[in-house]
């Protein structure tokens, strides 16, 4: 795979840790910003709903510029927003500047998965969209059990400036990696929303909407579903998503990606339902956390393939409201997960996470119906 696709993961590393490592830091953001452990949840909640209002604004907005450059712009406002999040005094400003880094993601995520698409020759797509959206699930893996620890051991602040640091690396490597591509986007912000008069494309929507919600609203708030080591939980899970992301790039190739999103919601549904059994011991635990991650990312790059072939003549635009839908998905999630751990405690939770997979699995099985394997057009 092109050494140019690494520095576009690098920087998802870096926007994944940042995004995801909150769930590990709850409660010591709760005690120092004097709130309780759901208003800290809303910190992703806030990031989520920043991201999926921004993105195809921002989008608009920078259509003239060269992608190289979007990325260049994007990295630096999402590392300008860790570095003020770091600082932040309030809980008011935590959450602004929570809105400023979402802000380089909403422009940095979309733009990454576009350029590797116009990089790549289209038998080798799902395996390029797997790498680079790959930093995600790896900063999972290293980022976020890294971030946990260090905000453990030396505040919640200090893992924000790892964030930035982690930003600056994938920003340098873009600088020095990624070439100058110019992909046709439209400015007009009416057009980024036309792919979604198509049903099939609203689909794909939907799905991504419904699947993150589930998702994230046991992961926002698994630091109150379980008594045992949390850092040990968090790398189990990204690890799992490590090896599920790569699995579900080759397999997406060779399978199409009807087959892996279906099988990816089922076993998602399964490893929701069975996390009260996994909080019995650390080693059920463990197995568990490996196997939701990765039963979780299979389906991310399958996603990701579906709506290139959805939207061929408008990848960046369609890649763009995935991201959207993605991270509208984390909103709910994190309002859901809130309401249902104050109301009913983690028993609550699950049971919201669970019902949302099988509302999406249920979707899906009515609305992707069989289709042919399609190659998908250069762009």
């Amino acid at each position: 795979m092109s050494s140019r696709l690494y520095p576009m993961a690098a920087g998802n590393f870096a926007i994944g840790t940042g995004m995801f490592v909150t769930a590990g830091l709850l409660p010591p953001i709760s005690a120092d910003l004097g709130v309780s452990r759901s208003a800290a949840g809303q910190l992703m909640t806030v990031f989520a709903l920043a991201y999926a209002v921004l993105s195809p604004l921002l989008a608009a907005l920078t259509a003239r510029m060269s992608r190289r450059t979007l990325l260049l712009v994007a990295m630096g406002v999402f590392v300008t927003g860790s570095v003020l999040t770091a600082l932040a005094p309030t809980y008011a400003l935590v959450m602004l500047t929570r809105v400023i880094a979402a802000a380089g993601a909403a422009m940095f995520t979309p733009t990454s998965s576009a350029v590797a698409n116009a990089l790549t020759e289209p038998e080798r797509r799902g395996r390029a969209l797997a790498l680079v959206m790959g930093g995600l699930s790896v900063s999972s893996a290293i980022g976020v059990p890294l971030g946990t620890w260090l905000g453990e051991a030396a505040g919640w602040r200090a893992t924000l400036w790892m964030v930035a640091g982690l930003g600056l690396i994938g920003l340098i490597g873009v600088a020095a990696l990624v070439p100058e591509v110019r992909i046709p986007v439209s400015g007009r912000l009416r057009e980024r929303f036309e792919p979604l008069r198509e049903r099939r494309v609203l689909a794909v929507m939907v799905t991504q909407l419904l699947m993150f919600a589930a998702g994230f609203t046991a992961y926002t708030y698994i630091g109150s579903l379980f008594d045992l080591p949390l850092p040990a939980l968090l790398w189990a899970w990204g690890l799992g998503g490590i090896v599920g992301n790569a699995l579900g790039g080759r397999l997406t190739d060779a399978y199409g990606p009807r087959r892996m999103i279906l099988a990816g919601l089922a076993m998602s549904v399964v490893f929701l339902a069975l996390a009260p059994v996994a909080n019995l011991s650390l080693p059920v635990a463990l197995a568990w956390g490996f196997l939701w991650g990765a039963t979780g990312w299979l389906v991310a790059p399958a996603q990701q393939f579906r709506t290139v072939t959805a939207v061929p003549d408008n990848v960046p635009i369609g890649l763009g409201l995935l991201s959207s839908a993605q991270y509208f998905g984390l909103f709910v999630a994190g309002l859901a997960g809130g309401a249902a751990l104050e109301a009913y405690g983690r028993v609550g939770v699950v049971v919201v996470a669970t019902g949302f997979g099988l509302v999406a699995l249920l979707f899906t099985l009515v609305t992707y119906r069989g289709q042919p394997k399609m190659s998908v057009p250069a762009t």
